[in-house]
C-alpha cells in the first residue's frame, strides 16, 4: 500500500510531479512543519533537475510543460528558502534564493529571504545590497522596507564598532612604537622563546601614559628561588625601584624554615644575552640592572634569581653543568 502511494507521487509529467511535491510542501509549511516541507520541496527540485525524461509521462504540449517547469522550479527554490530560513540554515537559504533569482531576477520573496539570511549571518553590506535591489523591484513592500531599516541600523552600529576598533588598533600600534623606542633608548635587551609563560595579563608598559616617552617603564618581574623551587611574581615593578625595595616586603619567606633568605645572606642574579648569569647588586634599580647591555628580558618577563650566599657556588655549578650537557 505504501509503495503504491509512493508510486502515485511520481505519476504525471515532470512538471506535474514537481508541482505535486510543491503543493504537499505548502501544506506542511502552512502547519509550520518546516523540516517536512523542506523535504517535499527538495523532492520536487530533484525531479526537475533530473535530466532523464523516460520516468515521467510525456507532455502533450512541450512548450506549456517547459513554462510550468520553470515556474514550479522557481517556487520550489524560494519556498525551500523559507524553510531553511525558519530552520536557521542561513547559508542554504542564500543558495536557494540565488537559484530562484537565476530563474527570475525579479522575485521579491527571494530578495527578502536572502537579505534576512545574510542579516542573520551579520553580513550587513551584502544584506543591504540584496534588500535594496528588492525594493527597487517593489518600492512599496512594507516587510522589505522594515528589514532594510533593521539592516541599516545594524550597519550604523557595525560602522561605529569598526571605527572604534580601528582607533584602538592604531592606539596599540602607537603604544608599541613608543614602548619600543623607550626600551631602545634605555639599552634594554629583549628576546622571545618558543614557550612563553602566562603572565596573567601583565606586560612591559609605560605608566601612567603609554603614549608618552617621559612615562616610567614598568615590568613584570619574577623572583625565582631555584634552590627551593619557589617563586614570587610582581606584576608591575617600576624601573626606578631598587631590588632591595621589593625584597624588603617579600622577605622573610614563609617556607624558609632554616631562615636562609635574609637580606644580608642572599645574592641576586640575572640571565645574560650570552646565555650565562650575572650577579647584580641589591641596591641597584631595575633600570640599572637591565640597561648594562649584558642582561636580557625573555618573553617580556624579568627573572631575578635569589640564592643564599652559602648555596650560590653549588647552584652556579649546577647551572653550568646543565648548560654543557
Amino acid at each position: 500500500m505504501i509503495e503504491a502511494i509512493k508510486a502515485l507521487q511520481y505519476e504525471g509529467t515532470k512538471a506535474e510531479v514537481a508541482q505535486g511535491f510543491k503543493e504537499r510542501g505548502n501544506e506542511m509549511a502552512a502547519e509550520k512543519k518546516w523540516t517536512d516541507a523542506k523535504e517535499f520541496y527538495s523532492k520536487g527540485i530533484a525531479v526537475l533537475v533530473d535530466r532523464g525524461e523516460d520516468k515521467w509521462d510525456k507532455p502533450q504540449d512541450m512548450e506549456a510543460e517547459q513554462k510550468l517547469r520553470t515556474t514550479v522550479e522557481e517556487q520550489l527554490y524560494v519556498n525551500r528558502a523559507l524553510c531553511n530560513l525558519e530552520l536557521k540554515n542561513y547559508r542554504s537559504t542564500t543558495l536557494d534564493c540565488a537559484a530562484a533569482l537565476r530563474i527570475n531576477p525579479s522575485n521579491v520573496k527571494a530578495h527578502y529571504r536572502s537579505a534576512a539570511a545574510l542579516f542573520a549571518l551579520d553580513k550587513v553590506l551584502e544584506a543591504l545590497d540584496v534588500a535594496s535591489r528588492g525594493l527597487k523591484i517593489d518600492p512599496d513592500n512594507v516587510v522589505l522596507k522594515k528589514l532594510l531599516d533593521q539592516i541599516r541600523a545594524r550597519a550604523t552600529v557595525k560602522e561605529q564598532q569598526d571605527r572604534r576598533r580601528r582607533a584602538e588598533q592604531k592606539r596599540k600600534q602607537q603604544e608599541q612604537l613608543v614602548l619600543a623606542t623607550a626600551l631602545k633608548a634605555r639599552n634594554i635587551q629583549l628576546r622571545g622563546s618558543k614557550d612563553p609563560p602566562n603572565l596573567e595579563g601583565a606586560s612591559i608598559r609605560l605608566s601612567p601614559d603609554p603614549l608618552s616617552p617621559t612615562s616610567m617603564l614598568e615590568f613584570p618581574v619574577m623572583f625565582l628561588y631555584p634552590m627551593h623551587n619557589q617563586s614570587d611574581f610582581i606584576k608591575a615593578w617600576a624601573e626606578k625601584d631598587a631590588i632591595e625595595h621589593h625584597l624588603s616586603y617579600i622577605l622573610p619567606l614563609p617556607w624558609d624554615s632554616k631562615n636562609e633568605y635574609k637580606p644580608s645572606a642572599i645574592d641576586c642574579y640575572m640571565d645574560t644575552v650570552s646565555g650565562g648569569l650575572m650577579k647584580i647588586g641589591k641596591k641597584l634599580t631595575l633600570l640599572e640592572a637591565l640597561s648594562n647591555g649584558k642582561t636580557e628580558i625573555v618573553d617580556g618577563l624579568v627573572r631575578i634569581y635569589v640564592v643564599p650566599v652559602s648555596l650560590a657556588g653549588r647552584w652556579i655549578d649546577e647551572v653550568k653543568r646543565k648548560k654543557n650537557k
